[in-house]
Formats: C-alpha cells, structure tokens, sequence
C-alpha cells in the first residue's frame, strides 16, 4: 500500500514537472525487470513457508543493486535490505505485534493467538521482545482516519520513498541524465 503510494505520487509529480516545464515525461530506464516479475511470482507461489518469502526479497534486493545508479533506487534497495534484515532475522516473515495487529482487526480475535502464528501474506504476530530487530518491523500505520489501514515498515517507507524519487525525478530540459536542478 505505501509502495503504491510512493509510485503514484512519483508518477504524479514527474508528470506535473515535465508539463509544467513543456517537456517529455522520461521514465527511468531499469535493467532485469524479469527479477521484479520472479519475485512477484516466487511469493505467490507458496505462501505456506518463508522460503519463497526470502527468496522473493532476495530477487527484489538484486533487481535494486542492478540498477543503483539511479538515486531512488538506492534508497529503495536500503529498504529491502532492511525488510530482508529484519525477516531473515525472524524466520523469514516480518513481524507483526499483537498490538499493532490488534489496530488491524478486532483486538478480542487476537486473544488466543499464540505467538509466532502468520497474520496476513508476509507477517508473523510476536511479542516485541521475541522480536529481533523490533524497530524494523511492521509497526506502523496510517493515520486512523485514512480509510484503508495497514501496516508497515521503516524498510517499506524507505523502498516508497526510492519509488518516488525514482518516478519524480526528471533530468532538466537543458541537461540529460538523472540530475535535476
């Protein structure tokens, strides 16, 4: 959800930019875009184990390093590598709270649930303190007003914020390149 809104808003700003500025709209040219589509595959394969999880992100990780020449992809691959640090850390899921899973769905659901049970595609529910790399977990959420609730990573704030760059960001009329003034 985070990601599609960094590309979105990436996409909107690239496109209000190249107008404003009477020029094309150039998207970034990416390299092994099959690495995207195996992951994708990879994790929608098997959901059961967190293997196909690990190796989807590792899929994700080399498609990034492939292209780390453009600034957003930088700072998209720190975010799977966070994402990968802290799920290879925890048996290959990310980790959820109770209490933040709790602001998902109804709190009482969560009441005999016992740690280390997968809550949703990717995330398994533990206690902060059998959770290592806690900080970097699923724990946080969108305001309670926004109307769609999820939660999310630093890593997933990091990889929406390199999407963003990656799509916004357009070489200036009079220069080429990934530069902008």
């Amino acid at each position: 959800m985070i990601l599609l809104a960094g590309i979105a808003l990436g996409l909107v700003t690239g496109l209000g930019w190249a107008a404003r500025n009477q020029v094309k709209y150039e998207a970034p040219v990416l390299h092994h875009l099959w690495l995207v589509l195996a992951a994708i595959l990879v994790q929608a394969w098997e959901r059961s184990h967190s293997i196909p999880v690990i190796v989807s992100q590792l899929l994700f990780i080399g498609f990034a390093f492939q292209n780390r020449r453009h600034l957003g992809m930088k700072i998209l691959l720190v975010g799977a590598l966070l994402n990968f640090t802290v799920m290879s850390a925890n048996g290959g899921f990310m980790p959820i709270s109770f209490e933040t899973a709790g602001r998902l769905v109804a709190p009482q659901s969560l009441l005999d649930v016992p740690a280390g049970t997968r809550f949703g595609a990717k995330d398994i529910l533990l206690p902060p303190e059998q959770t290592r790399f806690e900080q970097l977990a699923d724990r946080f959420l969108p305001p309670a007003w926004f109307p769609y609730q999820v939660a999310f990573s630093l890593g997933d704030v990091f990889i929406a914020a390199g999407a963003f760059w990656l799509l916004a960001r357009q070489p200036h009329p009079s220069m080429s390149g990934d530069a902008q003034p």
